[in-house]
């Protein structure tokens, strides 16, 4: 935050010092009070995010927990050997990936994705330039990728639907994971500036909280 500025302290006055002083304190009662607003307007973000971090940690408890007892659920049904490590298949491919991109104020946000999907390429004026002199270059082929194995046929075909729920379960505490990391972020930078305009407010207030 820049330092503000009083027009009041620039003005010249009739009375003298007794005067400039006034509107010299005028001018930090001002700034005192736009800190003060700011203040507040930031503290009730950090208390909204702080609820909403808490609410959405309890969801991911609840998903983790909904996920483990489906899972056993489907391992009474198929029978502990049936679903275990030695389902697993050799060459295991991510389905999801995690993408962190930069939100407002630079903040880092996390976001689960589907794997396989990239950003296209950028190609500056540089590159462009480079490319006409040398001709229409070759489009490569499109590689032939196929989608990544459903986990769940590792078990079989006709899997039991308590299985299919933990698989939801497990799915849905990665994006909240995802979220929860985000959030973090913002309230750690939301911790910052408010010290940063509590040490502001004391250097124009001395005393004040």
């Amino acid at each position: 935050m820049e330092d503000l500025v009083c027009p009041l302290a620039v003005l010249p006055t009739a009375g003298g010092d007794r005067e400039g002083g006034g509107s010299r304190s005028d001018c930090v009662s001002m700034a005192a009070l736009d800190l003060r607003a700011e203040l507040d307007s930031l503290l009730l973000q950090l208390l909204g995010d702080l609820e909403e971090l808490e609410g959405k940690r309890a969801v991911l408890n609840a998903r983790v927990e909904e996920g483990w007892l489906s899972l056993a659920k489907a391992r009474y049904a198929m029978g502990t050997k049936s679903v275990g490590p030695l389902q697993y298949a050799s060459h295991m491919e991510p389905q999801v990936c995690l993408q962190a991109s930069e939100a407002q104020e630079g903040l880092q946000k996390f976001e689960v994705v589907r794997s396989g999907v990239h950003a296209p390429e950028e190609v500056g004026p540089r590159e462009a330039a480079l490319r006409r002199r040398k001709g229409p270059t070759k489009t490569p082929e499109p590689q032939s990728s196929e989608a990544p194995r459903d986990p769940l046929n590792w078990f079989g075909i006709l899997v039991p639907h308590s299985l299919r729920q933990a698989q939801a379960s497990f799915r849905d505490g990665l994006h909240l994971a995802a979220d929860i990391a985000s959030l973090q972020n913002r309230i750690d930078w939301g911790r910052s500036q408010l010290r940063g305009l509590q040490e502001k407010l004391k250097q124009l207030e001395p005393g004040a909280a």
